[in-house]
């Protein structure tokens, strides 16, 4: 990393995800020389440690980017569509966790153990992809490279805080309400999350797929670099705070075995194989929970289709998910 220092800003400092980089750019010592915490003025003037110092969060306004070199934007696609600009036009590289920019061709779409090499294609603005995604192309882009990825079949089983704080909240309230034996009136979700699992995140569009299904697809081949692959998802909510976690189906062009597949996602950047079941040892939430690897297990092979694997993804949704996933990308700005 660069020995220059960088004035950077968190756009979205008290969100579960803007928390999240605050702490990651702490714990990996990002070359900061100022640090400057923005959020709605709800949150105005809350303070906020960072390494040892109360930083005061600031108001969001078009006039909050002027010396910034970097802006982390965990904020949401509407407030990312309408200060990412701004922030640009101040100086600053933005790297936005939000869908608002990921479709743009112009806009580079970054995990960087698989398109780091993209960071320097970027006309202001990069784009932090989705938390199943980067989670997902993680594992497929070493076993890419060896066979190539022919279609590739997801359901997705993920925490509530990928929804935010209200939703989290909302968790806890109505497990509390279950167990009280009260009335549960949803509000974060369209119906009861705890003890529940909901087939349904995002909005549906017409073909029946959600926009969390669709994101998968696009992403995923963009990221990849490569848009001949298929792949169908089906994303699912279910009551636990964090972590998300894939049943992965793939189908490849040459064969792989999953002993194979093993050796290789060992020796992979950013991921833990976690594999035996004789000793019942695979990924688990609760395991991956504020950890930064992605934990791969349940490999085996699919034997009713030939070249094909099953594996079992797990990931912390916040951490690689969202917020170090964003800070990786700003280190890599730092080597540009």
């Amino acid at each position: 990393m660069s020995a220059k220092l960088y004035n950077v800003a968190v756009v979205g400092a008290t969100g579960a995800v803007g928390e999240e980089m605050i702490k990651i750019l702490a714990q990996r010592n990002f070359p900061i020389n100022e640090i400057k915490l923005l959020a709605s003025s709800r949150s105005a003037g809350i303070n906020i440690d960072f390494m040892g110092e109360q930083c005061v969060v600031e108001e969001l306004t078009t006039d909050s980017f002027s010396g910034v070199d970097i802006a982390l934007f965990s904020a949401g696609a509407i407030r990312s569509r309408e200060f990412a600009r701004v922030a640009v036009d101040a100086g600053a590289v933005v790297v936005d966790n939000s869908s608002a920019f990921r479709n743009d061709p112009e806009v580079p779409l970054i995990v960087p153990e698989v398109n780091g090499h993209s960071v320097g294609r970027h006309n202001g603005i990069i784009a932090n992809p989705n938390c199943a995604t980067i989670q997902m192309v993680l594992v497929l882009k070493p076993l890419h490279d060896i066979a190539r990825v022919k279609r590739v079949v997801v359901s997705t089983y993920q925490s509530v805080s990928g929804a935010g704080k209200q939703a989290i909240n909302e968790l806890s309230e109505q497990t509390r309400q279950v167990f009280s034996m009260q009335d549960i009136n949803p509000v974060k979700f369209p119906y009861q999350i705890a003890f529940n699992c909901i087939p349904h995140i995002d909005v549906f569009d017409d073909t029946g797929y959600t926009n969390e299904e669709l994101k998968m697809v696009n992403e995923t081949k963009k990221i990849m670099e490569d848009y001949s692959i298929e792949l169908t998802a089906t994303t699912v909510r279910v009551p636990i705070f964090y972590c998300h976690c894939e049943s992965v189906n793939l189908e490849f062009e040459k064969p792989l075995s999953a002993d194979q597949a093993k050796t290789i996602l060992s020796s992979s950047q950013g991921i833990e194989v976690v594999d035996n079941t004789e000793h019942f040892k695979y990924p688990m939430a609760i395991d991956a929970a504020g950890k930064d690897l992605v934990y791969v297990g349940r490999i085996r092979d699919d034997n009713t289709v030939e070249n094909g694997l099953n594996l079992w993804v797990v990931a912390d949704n916040i951490r690689k998910g969202a917020a170090l996933n964003a800070v990786q990308i700003a280190e890599k700005l730092t080597e540009e």
